[in-house]
Parts: structure tokens; sequence; C-alpha cells
């Protein structure tokens, strides 16, 4: 008999909530403080260039106060150039530079980015889209925000190198997405539709400082935060989690399942929920 199979987010949970952030900007402080004061993650993503030159974030900042306290740091491009506008080759060296420079600076990798300047994805753009898909694998990218398509879908990408978020935090339905979000009980939902959800804010944080409602930013942490339903999660955490509910093992008939990866990982078979940890066999 064929059963329904849903991931489960760590300890269970059916909901996730994530932020990712762009440029680096000395506003992104004022964000970083906010999101640690109230216990979200964020995936901050950098330009190359402005990082080592040190305009905005210091590093100092970026070490202590982003990647100390379990956000992340991506790719935004080393000189935020429109991937639409310029030659394969100069997306190439330019997605390259920044990865390359980030690396060296932070001592870690980087897998994550955002396109910068202007949208490119699938549905906009699908030429262009293929060519720098192409290019973003063959540099290693393991994903890529694009920066449209404000949805209450709360759906997880088909596509992590045209990952779509939820919203912009200046869209005014907003806080009706939020509720949405909040109310929603995924484990009644019918059988079919008990699939994970997912709310993914992004933005500028120099836009608090523009549009002067940094309390919009207030409200938004208050409302998503210290919810036990829910996991606090980077843009790369969830892409490493994901991935490895979808490299589990089963059996032709589906009974038994291998997990060859490092993580515990959960899952609802039918409404039961198990766990199966790095390099177990369980029978379902």
């Amino acid at each position: 008999m064929i059963k329904y199979n849903y991931l489960r987010y760590p300890g269970g949970k059916a909901k996730a909530v994530t932020l990712s952030y762009d440029d680096g900007s000395t506003s992104d402080a004022r964000l970083a403080e906010t999101l640690n004061r109230f216990g979200l993650k964020c995936t901050f993503n950098l330009v190359g260039s402005h990082v080592e030159r040190e305009i905005g974030l210091t590093k100092e900042f970026i070490r202590t106060e982003i990647l100390a306290k379990g956000h992340e740091i991506a790719n935004h491009g080393y000189n935020h150039r429109g991937m639409d506008r310029i030659r394969p080759i100069d997306g190439i060296r330019d997605t390259l530079d920044s990865r390359l420079t980030l690396e060296k600076e932070f001592g870690i990798i980087i897998r994550g980015m955002a396109f910068p300047d202007r949208v490119v994805s699938r549905t906009r753009t699908p030429d262009i889209y293929d060519n720098v898909r192409s290019y973003l694998e063959n540099l290693d990218i393991a994903y890529s925000r694009i920066a449209s398509g404000d949805n209450d879908s709360f759906e997880l990408p088909t596509d992590w190198l045209s990952w779509m978020p939820t919203a912009h935090h200046e869209n005014p339905q907003l806080m009706e997405y939020i509720d949405e979000f909040l109310a929603l009980d995924v484990n009644g939902q019918y059988c079919s539709r008990r699939s994970p959800r997912l709310f993914y804010l992004w933005g500028h944080a120099f836009e608090f400082d523009r549009n002067n409602n940094w309390d919009r930013l207030e409200t938004i942490c208050e409302k998503l935060s210290g919810r036990e339903d829910i996991w606090y999660a980077t843009n790369m955490e969830i892409y490493n989690y994901v991935e490895a509910y979808r490299s589990l093992i089963y059996s032709a008939d589906g009974m038994r399942v291998y997990n060859p990866t490092l993580l515990e990982i959960f899952f609802d078979v039918d409404g039961k929920l198990y766990s199966i940890k790095s390099g177990e066999t369980l029978r379902l």
C-alpha cells in the first residue's frame, strides 16, 4: 500500500522560519541585534568587494554578531552586478570572486547565494536563467534566492537555484501572511496536504532606515518568534536538512529506510512521526 511520506523538520516540527537580507550595509548591525534578541535566524547576503574594503559591516562584526550567533553569510556577487545584464564569463567571475573572498576572510565554505541587483528566475527570464543556472551549478552554488513572487503558499522550493521567498517585509499583506502561517495546523490537514511549510522573509535592512519603520521589524519578530512548533533556521540549514531527507534510501516495498547522511531526519508517514539517525536502517 502506497503511503504518504512527508519531511518533518528537526524535532518533528512541521513549520520553519528563515530570513534573508541583502548587501551588508551598516543597517544590518541593527537588524542582527534585533534578530539575536528574538532568536530568529537569518542569511546575510554579502557583496564580496564591500566585505574586502569593509564598506558597511566590519569583518569583526560579521564574525562576532552574525556567524558566532548562528546566522549564515552568503554570496551576493563581488560587485553586485545584475546577472541578466552581463556576459556569462563576467557572471562567473563575479560569483566566484565573491565566494573566494568570503571564504578567505571567514574560513568557512560559502555555497549559498542571493541574485544581486535584478531578478533572474526560471519564470521571468527562462533563457537567461538556464544559462546562469548552468554555471552556478559548476561553481558549486547550492541555492540562490530570487527577489519576487510574494505569496502565501509557504512551500519549499522545487528548484533551489530559483528559491522564491514568501514575502518582502514591506508587502502590505505581510501580517496577514504571518497570521495565516502561524494558525496553520499542518498535521491536521487532509493526508495529501501535510507537506512541511516554510515562512521565508527577505529585504534590505537599510529600507527600515529609509522608511523610518524599525517598529515594523519588531512587530514581525514578536509575531514569528518563540513558537515551539517552528524551526528557526538559516537558508543553508534548510537546504542541508531537506537534501538529507531526500537522500533517504527505501526498500522496494517502502517498508525499510536507510539514512546515509550525517543528520537525524524526522518524517511523517500516514500521520505517524518517525526519526532516523545517521547510519540507521528503520522498519516502518
